[in-house]
């Protein structure tokens, strides 16, 4: 299955315009788009699992130790953990680099820190 993505409310959403625009098919819902922005971040997991979107963040800080909480006991479609100072366009290709070359199932119940 094609990966669909989910930003939390800490991530860039600049990253978002020039992902789509290098390819427009890539399925990324922000948290003002999903309406999640204030939530806490194991109400952000569970959103993102319930729509079976993998996460992505900028959090180093506490979004990990929450995922590693969250799938003890509940299925996760995964989480990308994006460096804060990576540059746009770097964030960018990493994603599409991502969508391009692998499936969503890949990702299950894993944290991955990008760029690679």
């Amino acid at each position: 299955m094609k990966i669909r993505f989910h930003a939390d409310a800490d991530f860039n959403e600049l990253i978002v315009h020039p992902l789509h625009r290098r390819n427009p098919a890539i399925d990324f819902q922000t948290a003002d788009e999903a309406g999640i922005r204030g939530l806490p971040d194991p109400e952000v997991l569970a959103y993102a699992a319930s729509e079976n979107r993998i996460l992505v963040s900028h959090d180093c800080n506490t979004m990990p130790d929450h995922f590693a909480e969250f799938v003890v006991s509940q299925h996760s479609p995964g989480i990308f953990i994006l460096a804060q100072d990576c540059p746009i366009g770097r964030a960018a290709e990493e994603l599409l680099l991502v969508w391009e070359t692998s499936e969503a199932e890949e990702w299950a119940e894993t944290i991955q820190w990008l760029p690679l």
